[in-house]
């Protein structure tokens, strides 16, 4: 009984003692977050893959090629990409909204248009070295996730 006492006090008192200090971590500033979306976002490409609604087969491997990000004034960004398709690679700099959830920059894209491949909306979630998210088009839609790997 006397053991379970002590436990439960020293329980306490180190809630006590803990819980302020780790509620009271300040959170980073919006020139922060941004800065380090920079630093996340520059020279690196989205390795992964990507699956669709109607079916649950995974797709095979797809890359985006990420040369840098630039903020273009308010939430809008400039991600400047590369896509290769059908063997060629072809730039591709899109301007793209970033929403921020807490620390995390979210990629927002709604009804934008991309010349020669269409109209597309997605939600993409960037964190710790990895992303997911939800796209859709006229074709349909789905899930994408994968790493973000630094180009050499």
């Amino acid at each position: 009984m006397r053991n379970s006492l002590q436990l439960a006090l020293i329980v306490i008192l180190l809630g006590i003692i803990i819980v302020p200090r780790a509620c009271s971590k300040k959170p980073p500033s919006q020139e922060q977050r941004e800065q380090a979306f920079k630093e996340m976002m520059n020279g690196v490409t989205l390795a992964g893959r990507s699956s669709r609604l109607h079916d649950d087969k995974i797709i095979g491997e797809e890359k985006y090629v990420i040369e840098g990000v630039t903020k273009l004034g308010g939430d809008t960004w400039l991600l400047r990409s590369r896509m290769q398709i059908e063997g060629r690679d072809i730039p591709l700099p899109l301007p793209v909204n970033i929403e921020w959830a807490g620390d995390t920059p979210v990629i927002t894209m709604t009804d934008f248009s991309i010349p020669g491949m269409g109209t597309y909306t997605a939600r993409v979630v960037l964190y710790r070295g990895q992303y997911a998210g939800t796209w859709s088009g006229k074709e349909g839609g789905g899930q994408i996730f994968g790493k973000i790997v630094r180009n050499p």
